[in-house]
């Protein structure tokens, strides 16, 4: 915790109070050419994120990254949620009824590895739900919870990027890389400074 910060609240209100600030409106069809979907949980310390990894897959730029659940919209989907929502119950399992709520739309975010703008999505997990899965493992590899404060201290990792290999600042989570889109999703998303260098 850096000094001077009051500790953050959890628990299901905290997540409720996350998702609450965004519109149940979505953008229509063709507003954006992906969406993905923040999945929330009440931990036992703090408020948790639902990530994938993706299957290791030649000729895919998002091959074994870490991400959110959520990808390309198709044809006839109408609203972009209907995108978030067929997305994650292809690559975790979790349907509209397991969540709390139609997710919210939070924004759009530029994922510049596949030169999409995505629509994003905040949903909460429903108490009733056994728990994600990978779905389809030729696009889902392993699916994890991160607690919010895994995302307060970065490190540098070189990593492989569109213009080469390079360091860029990530977040390590029992091994996982977390950077790029999804990072920066998050950290907009919970409202996290990007510059709080480990201790």
């Amino acid at each position: 915790m850096i000094e001077g910060t009051p500790e953050p609240a959890t628990g299901p209100e905290e997540v409720r109070r996350l998702i609450g600030r965004f519109d149940e409106s979505s953008p229509p069809h063709g507003a954006a050419g992906a969406a993905v979907t923040i999945i929330l949980r009440s931990g036992r310390s703090d408020v948790e994120v639902l990530l994938i990894e993706r299957a290791v897959r030649e000729g895919d730029p998002a091959s074994g990254q870490i991400g959110l659940p959520g990808g390309r919209v198709e044809e006839q989907e109408g609203a972009l949620v209907n995108t978030a929502l067929r997305e994650c119950e292809e690559e975790v399992g979790i349907g509209a009824g397991d969540l709390l709520g139609l997710p919210r739309f939070v924004g759009f975010s530029i994922a510049s590895a596949v030169g999409l703008e995505v629509g994003v999505f905040a949903a909460e997990l429903g108490p009733a739900h056994p728990g994600p899965t990978a779905r389809s493992p030729i696009e889902v590899a392993h699916v994890f919870w991160i607690p919010r404060s895994a995302l307060r201290h970065h490190r540098r990792v070189v990593r492989e990027t569109v213009s080469g290999a390079r360091e860029v600042d990530a977040n390590v989570i029992d091994g996982h890389v977390l950077w790029g889109f999804t990072r920066r999703v998050l950290l907009d998303f919970f409202e996290i400074p990007d510059a709080v260098a480990p201790p």
